[in-house]
């Protein structure tokens, strides 16, 4: 069996990545537009019409801007739990105003009609064709925020991005992964002295349902390595408030500290996709 993932884009802007096996093409997060997806699809050869399934981690709109125009207009399933799905609906209701609705029935609820909406458990697990989903809880500001690990055949994709400290079930979670995006968004000091944004907005960055540094990314990653990570994906960092080399530098570092040397490493960019991993 063999497995292509591709991260299409992941940072502040937007959050999109690929997964495709022998049955099964999914994707995990839609924070571009349509039209940026299909692009972004185009350039791996791929397109949204094939998708088996959209997996959303939370209603934060650079996870869904292109949500609804993928899985209504190609009747893609969307999974979910019933607080993102409540958050994703409130937060795409105003795109939809101006559409025509049944009478007698609210935007709300024709959106929960509309799209074909499979809600899960956090902590639950499920399948998509031949992959196994598992669902863990992440600390973040949204409804009910999760990471994904992804089981195929040939391996294990783990996914945890938007949290604001890292949990002992996060780490447990996460160090099944052979494959794992997991987020480095910000340098400290360049958020913290970062004129464009409030102090309030640091605040909620730095605390423990933000985002994490390159400092805590690093740290994670020295506590859950094992000699089965294979593929280490440093992804969300900031335009603003982080520099590739920074984040890469301290993981860099981490990485040699620990002798992790079998460990592939690389900075998921926002513009464009990163070359396609096949295992």
């Amino acid at each position: 069996m063999s497995v292509k993932f591709t991260i299409l884009g992941s940072g502040s802007s937007g959050n999109c990545a690929y997964v495709e096996t022998t049955e099964t093409r999914i994707l995990v997060d839609a924070g571009f537009s349509p039209l940026q997806i299909r692009k972004r699809l185009a350039s791996i050869s791929r397109t949204p019409e094939n998708l088996s399934a959209i997996l959303i981690t939370h209603e934060h709109s650079d996870h869904i801007s292109g949500l609804l125009g993928l899985a209504d207009k190609f009747h893609i399933p969307v999974y979910c739990n019933r607080g993102t799905q409540d958050g994703t609906v409130w937060a795409l209701q105003s795109r939809w105003a101006k559409k025509p609705v049944p009478e007698g029935v609210t935007v709300t609820n024709h959106l929960k009609s509309r799209l074909d909406w499979r809600l899960f458990d956090t902590g639950g697990g499920f399948e998509i064709g031949d992959v196994a989903i598992e669902t863990f809880s992440i600390p973040h500001d949204a409804q009910d925020p999760v990471g994904y690990l992804l089981r195929t055949a040939a391996g294990t994709i783990g996914f945890a991005t938007d949290l604001g400290h890292v949990t002992k079930l996060v780490l447990d979670r996460i160090r099944a992964a052979n494959v794992l995006v997991l987020e480095s968004n910000h340098d400290v000091k360049m958020l913290q002295e970062c004129p464009r944004r409030s102090w309030s907005l640091k605040q909620r960055i730095l605390g423990r349902h933000g985002h994490l540094s390159n400092e805590t990314a690093a740290e994670t990653a020295a506590q859950i390595m094992s000699a089965g990570l294979r593929q280490l994906y440093l992804a969300h960092l900031s335009r603003e408030c982080n520099k590739a080399e920074l984040a890469h530098r301290v993981m860099s570092q981490c990485l040699q500290n620990i002798g992790a040397t079998h460990v592939r490493m690389q900075i998921a960019a926002q513009d464009i996709p990163c070359a396609t991993l096949e295992f």
